[in-house]
C-alpha cells in the first residue's frame, strides 16, 4: 500500500515468476523517479491485469494498469492511489489495514507489523545497496576524469601567500600557537 504512489508498479522479477511473457506488455511512458529515492527508473512496459480482493463470497474484482519497472524490489508489486480509487478502498496506515465494500460485507485486507518492519528493512538495504552502488560508479566515474596530476608545475595562478603578513597569538599561554593574516586586504 502506497497512498502516495500515483502509479501501480509491478516489479519485473514478479512477473517474470507470474509466466506473463514481456510481449504481453504495450508501450509506457517516459522514466520517473521514486520507486527507490534519488534513483530513476525505467518502465518496460505497462499491462493490465485483473485483481481481486476477498473471498469467493465476498469479493471486489477489476482491471488495473501496472507500470512494469525493471529495479529489483523487496515487494512484488506498490498499489497506489490508482487502486484505491478504483476500488474505492481507504487504507489507514496506523493499523496496516485496507478496507473496501463487498458483495456482502466490508472487505479487509491486512499485515502485521512484523511482516511490514521486515519489508520495510528490506526495502532500506535494497534502496541503501542500490544507490550506494550508482554512487560508486558515478565517483569512479568523476575521478578518472578529474585526477589531477601533482607531477606537473603549478600555474601562475596558484595560491601564494602574501608578503605583507604579521603573527597574530591566538592563545595567550602558548606564544606557539600563531595565525599569519594579510595586512594589505581589503576592509570588503
Amino acid at each position: 500500500m502506497d497512498g502516495g504512489s500515483g502509479l501501480n508498479i509491478l516489479y519485473v522479477d514478479t512477473l517474470d515468476v507470474m509466466c506473463i511473457p514481456r510481449s504481453e506488455l504495450h508501450s509506457a511512458s517516459s522514466p520517473f523517479h521514486g520507486v527507490i529515492s534519488g534513483v530513476q527508473a525505467y518502465l518496460l512496459g505497462q499491462i493490465n491485469q485483473p485483481i481481486m480482493f476477498g473471498d469467493r463470497a465476498n469479493f471486489r474484482s477489476k482491471i488495473l494498469t501496472f507500470e512494469v519497472v525493471d529495479t529489483p524490489g523487496s515487494y512484488h508489486t506498490i498499489l497506489g492511489q490508482p487502486c484505491y480509487a478504483k476500488f474505492m478502498a481507504f487504507p489507514n496506515y496506523t493499523y496496516l489495514k485496507l478496507k473496501m465494500s463487498g458483495l456482502n460485507v466490508v472487505i479487509t485486507v491486512g499485515s502485521t507489523f512484523s511482516h511490514a518492519y521486515t519489508c520495510d528493512r528490506e526495502h532500506y538495504e535494497l534502496a541503501t545497496t542500490v544507490i550506494n552502488s550508482f554512487e560508486l560508479l558515478w565517483l569512479g566515474e568523476l575521478l578518472t576524469l578529474a585526477v589531477p596530476d601533482y607531477n606537473k608545475p603549478t600555474s601562475s595562478t596558484a595560491f601564494h601567500p602574501l608578503k605583507e603578513t604579521k603573527a597574530v597569538g591566538i592563545d595567550p599561554t602558548d606564544p606557539t600557537k600563531t595565525v599569519w593574516i594579510g595586512t594589505q586586504v581589503p576592509t570588503k
